[in-house]
């Protein structure tokens, strides 16, 4: 299935309040809005998410918690959430001198923590992984065990996740290109089917071709491309959708 739908983002500064033990954070709020979502009370939803990422003395971290409303939803539950908090642990921040390997920068502990309505409950651990690759402003690898935690909740198994960014320079202007994969590939549970998510953006720097460089990284539009092979690890659940992107950094 395809959606168009627009998704609209307010991102706080990445230097505000960094300390000596905060070396950068930044904040941000998204607004999507689209149609046609599979295995949701309604094909038509809402959500709004808000998310943090930074940088400290002994890691880094990232985490988004979405609240979503079911438009439509005639009779039935109109609301839910759903959220992650992933640290991780830098071995040369810990050790105090690079461990890296030919176009491996760093090496981490990684953690994630999913939680939300329903038997979503997980915990993930794992080994992250820092490259620095040609033409990624960054790539990260990260390799997880994956624990369910909510009785009902049959997704034990093992997950691989890249993340990824990279910065085309166009004229005057960036074309960006960023997003993750979350990839299944062991299930424990044989009702529980190996699933692939892949969620890339392609952003315009809009704001840097009309203002200057001093606006780079505020103003951005584009799109957003959903693919979910067997959703939430139901067996012939493909998810295929399309989001148009306004983004705001302030």
């Amino acid at each position: 299935m395809k959606k168009i739908c627009l998704l609209a983002t307010l991102v706080l500064s990445p230097n505000l309040l960094a300390n000596d033990a905060i070396q950068w954070w930044d904040a941000s709020a998204t607004v999507l809005h689209g149609e046609n979502y599979d295995l949701a009370p309604s094909e038509r939803q809402t959500t709004i998410t808000l998310e943090t990422a930074g940088a400290w003395t002994y890691g880094d971290w990232f985490a988004f918690h979405d609240f979503i409303n079911f438009n439509g939803n005639n009779g039935g539950d109109d609301n839910s959430h759903y959220g992650e908090l992933s640290p991780r642990f830098s071995a040369s921040k810990i050790f105090g001198q690079p461990v890296e390997f030919g176009a491996i920068k760093d090496m981490s502990f990684a953690l994630t923590y999913e939680h939300g309505d329903g038997p979503v409950e997980s915990m993930l651990y794992g080994v992250g992984l820092d490259f620095d690759i040609p033409f990624f402003s960054y790539l990260q690898l990260n390799t997880y065990r994956r624990d369910a935690i909510s009785n009902g909740n049959i997704s034990d198994g093992w997950q691989f996740t890249p993340v990824f960014r990279i910065d085309m320079p166009i004229g005057d202007a960036n074309i960006i290109i960023d997003g993750f994969i979350d990839w299944v590939f062991i299930a424990n549970n044989n009702n529980y089917d190996e699933n692939l998510h892949f969620n890339p953006q392609i952003k315009y720097d809009l704001g840097k071709s009309l203002f200057g460089d001093h606006k780079q990284n505020q103003l951005l539009v584009g799109f957003e491309y959903d693919y979910w092979q067997s959703k939430y690890g139901v067996n012939g659940v493909d998810q295929n959708t399309y989001s148009i992107i306004a983004q705001y950094h302030f």
